[in-house]
């Protein structure tokens, strides 16, 4: 009964700091459930999201065609856009924005084992706290964790993969039309820095959607693991 008082406790509570203090003050073995197992489960779920979710994102309009993760035009070049189309040239707009979601998928083959690598710093001193934070909290601690140097791994990547798939060529073509209009204001966007933020802010949306319908969908806890560990925050 105290246990289960406990947990009420707990979920209860509004406040980060309350919850982090009342968590770090669980016993081990509480419920049952080492840290260990319960760090061990967040791992898995996401390695589960990478493995489901950002794999979509690496086939033919795994981004394009995927509305949470789309790559839209940056407020720079929606202009362009706008021109190219007013004067009959959508179909060079409709390839430039293709290309751009083309970069990203291609790039995510090539990074994916960077975020395999980054799950496995989830300590199980911080296990506890992510399971009973929000839907997506253990993506927001990969996030705060990793972001800043996997956009330095991710970058590369990106920028070789606008070569690949030609992306570099046709915006060039692009850019150079639109500038050669009368009346318009030169561009000259930084797309291999747009495409590495908008493609890494896309592998951690869908992380985050495995997670959440880990912790929200008990169907969705295909091993007994994750069912033990999740089932503290139901």
């Amino acid at each position: 009964m105290k246990k289960l008082l406990c947990l009420f406790v707990i979920l209860s509570l509004s406040s980060c700091a309350e919850l982090q203090d009342i968590a770090s003050q669980l016993p081990q073995g509480g419920y049952g459930i080492t840290n260990t197992e319960i760090a061990t489960g967040l791992r898995q779920a996401l390695d589960f999201g990478i493995d489901k979710q950002v794999t979509k994102l690496t086939q033919e309009d795994g981004f394009f065609k995927n509305e949470l993760v789309k790559i839209t035009l940056p407020s720079e070049l929606q202009k362009v856009d706008k021109t190219l189309r007013d004067i009959g040239l959508g179909n060079l707009a409709d390839q430039g924005l293709r290309v751009l979601n083309r970069a990203a998928e291609d790039a995510v083959k090539e990074a994916t084992p960077i975020f395999v690598n980054a799950v496995r710093e989830i300590t199980f001193n911080d296990a506890r706290t992510i399971l009973l934070g929000q839907d997506d909290a253990a993506t927001q601690y990969l996030v705060g964790k990793t972001k800043s140097q996997l956009y330095d791994k991710f970058s590369p990547v990106i920028t070789n993969s606008l070569d690949k798939v030609g992306a570099n060529q046709i915006w060039s073509n692009i850019i150079e039309r639109y500038n050669s209009i009368p009346l318009t204001n030169n561009v000259n966007p930084d797309l291999s820095d747009y495409v590495t933020s908008e493609a890494l802010d896309g592998v951690y949306t869908m992380i985050a959607v495995e997670e959440k319908e880990i912790r929200n969908d008990i169907s969705a806890r295909t091993t007994t693991l994750l069912k033990r560990v999740f089932s503290l925050q139901d």
